[in-house]
This record gives structure tokens, C-alpha cells and sequence, in this order.
């Protein structure tokens, strides 16, 4: 429960929407409290939706951080839940704007799907990003002429203005590596993605500079699964991993799809895409040995 505070103090809410900045873990994580005080008092999902002239749904929707707060449900859900010390319901609604404010990536929402917003927000609050790649490299390390062909391959007939917000969204994503208390990267990248000569063998060799001088950075880590591994744990495909500093909030596996995405937050789902990740760093290339195989694979084209 969030507690009155004294001027000038901040809540683990306050500093995380300051420090973080992302609107899409603050609901989350209002979602969560708000459930939390309605379990406590034993009022039922349809009641608290009754209070607030809602379906037992939208409360649901609500909970899990999928929609927008409206100050006034709030503050109505807060009554019913006998949360009526003023300084902790002002506590609580003070954040309700910061959970509502637009992040940055809502600036491409002409090109930035629904099923895909979600995980931008979430990425942009992650401290850990793992990933495993089998047919590109990842969005965060793309070069631009790279992801420019990347997004040619969905989009081939698309016009060249909305071709390049495409290409702007995914450069905008990769500030949060150059930024003051980034995430840790890891990925684990498939050779067939590396020797695959997306866009051409100039662009593709742009790329492994750019993996070579990425892994630089001491937030960055990249692993190599080569050819010799033959089958491997992850071959149902990419996916990713994200875990936030928040204990609230538990990790993340992000399955992309053709025109939708996977969440899966469940502790069984958790420990076995963890499982998977943690058998393809050991089968992969040694860390240390990264830049040795780029290296090679860049002579190589």
C-alpha cells in the first residue's frame, strides 16, 4: 500500500515514473495495487465495477495495466476499498496522470502497432533484456540501412515516408542503451542471422562493425549460436526476456508473431523460457570469444 509521505519524499512509484519514465509499468503497477486492496477487503470483481458504472471487465482491464485510469474510477474504487486517509488517497491519484501520460513512442502511433506498444513501453522500464535471434539481428543493435531493409521485407510496397517512421521508431528505441543507468542487453544471435545478407553485403557488413563495436559497451553482451550447434532448445523461435527492478512486477517473455505478440507472465512459462535462454548461452559461443567469430563472419562476406 502506498503510504503518506513527507514533503519532498518520494514513493517506489514516484522515483520508478521518474527514473524509468515509462507510463506502460506505472499502470501496471497501479493495477496491482488496486487489486491488491480489493482482494484485502474480499469485494468481488463486479462490485468494484458496479461502483465505478463499469463492467466487471474494464475492473480486470484495469488491474492488469491495459487501459487508461480515469482519476474520478480511482478515486471511487479508493472509497470502496476504505482507503480514506486523505494524504494516502492523494498519494495514489497524484500518480494516476504520470500512468496516463503518452511515453514517447506514442509520437509513431501511425506506425506503431497495438500488439507492439505494449512491449516498447515495457522495454523502455526493463533493466534486463535477454533475447535469443534466429533471422535478424536485434531491433536494439540494428544499424539504419540494416532495419531499413528490415522493414522493406513487411512492408515492400510501403511509402518511403512512412518506410522511414518505421525506421525512426526502432532508432528511438535504442537510446535507452546510451542512457544513464541503461538495461543490460544479452542476445544470443544465430549465425544463419548474421551470414544472411540482408540488404545487401555493404549493409550487411555495416551491421557486424556495429555488433563488434556495440559489444564495446559494458551494458552489452552478445553471444554467437554457430552453425555446428546444430538443433538447440529455442527452436520454436525468437524471443525475448525482460525483468524490471520493480518486485511487483515479474519478468516478461515476449513472443513476437507475423501481426500479434505473446505476453506470458506466468511462473511456469517464466522458468521454462529461463531454462531455454540459460541452455543457449551455454551451447552459444563463449562470451569471450564474440568478437573473434564476428570477426571472421565479417571476412567472411
Amino acid at each position: 500500500m502506498i503510504t503518506a509521505r513527507a514533503e519532498g519524499d518520494e514513493t517506489p512509484l514516484n522515483m520508478m515514473a521518474r527514473e524509468r519514465g515509462s507510463s506502460t509499468v506505472l499502470r501496471i503497477m497501479l493495477g496491482s495495487q488496486l487489486r491488491r486492496l480489493r482482494e484485502r477487503r474480499g469485494i468481488t470483481l463486479e462490485a468494484a465495477g458496479h461502483s465505478i458504472r463499469a463492467s466487471h471487465s474494464k475492473v480486470s482491464r484495469m488491474e492488469l495495466g491495459r487501459v487508461s485510469f480515469r482519476p474520478r474510477d480511482v478515486a471511487d474504487l479508493l472509497t470502496l476499498y476504505g482507503v480514506i486517509e486523505e494524504n494516502e488517497r492523494e498519494a495514489m491519484l497524484s500518480l494516476v496522470a504520470q500512468a496516463n501520460r503518452p511515453g514517447w513512442w506514442h509520437n509513431f502511433d501511425d506506425v506503431l502497432p497495438n500488439w507492439f506498444e505494449a512491449y516498447v513501453g515495457l522495454e523502455e522500464a526493463a533493466t534486463r533484456i535477454r533475447s535469443y535471434e534466429v533471422q535478424f539481428i536485434p531491433g536494439l543493435l540494428q544499424t539504419e540501412e540494416y532495419a531499413r531493409a528490415v522493414v522493406l521485407l513487411g512492408h515492400p510496397d510501403g511509402p518511403d515516408e512512412e518506410i522511414q517512421r518505421r525506421v525512426d521508431l526502432r532508432m528511438a528505441r535504442q537510446k535507452l542503451l546510451a542512457r544513464q543507468s541503461p538495461p543490460h542487453l544479452w542476445a544470443v544471435i544465430d549465425e544463419a542471422a548474421l551470414r544472411r545478407p540482408l540488404g545487401g553485403r555493404e549493409v550487411m557488413r555495416g551491421q557486424i562493425r556495429h555488433l563488434i563495436e556495440a559489444i564495446a559497451a559494458p551494458n552489452i553482451t552478445v553471444q554467437v549460436m554457430p552453425f555446428s550447434a546444430g538443433g538447440h532448445a529455442a527452436a520454436g523461435g525468437p524471443f525475448s526476456i525482460l525483468r524490471f527492478s520493480e518486485p511487483d512486477l515479474p519478468d516478461v517473455v515476449y513472443l513476437e508473431q507475423l501481426t500479434s505478440a505473446i505476453y506470458l507472465d506466468k511462473r511456469d512459462d517464466l522458468d521454462r523460457y529461463q531454462a531455454v535462454m540459460e541452455r543457449l548461452c551455454l551451447d552459444a559461443i563463449p562470451v569471450g570469444e564474440t568478437t573473434k567469430a564476428l570477426t571472421k563472419i565479417l571476412d567472411e562476406l
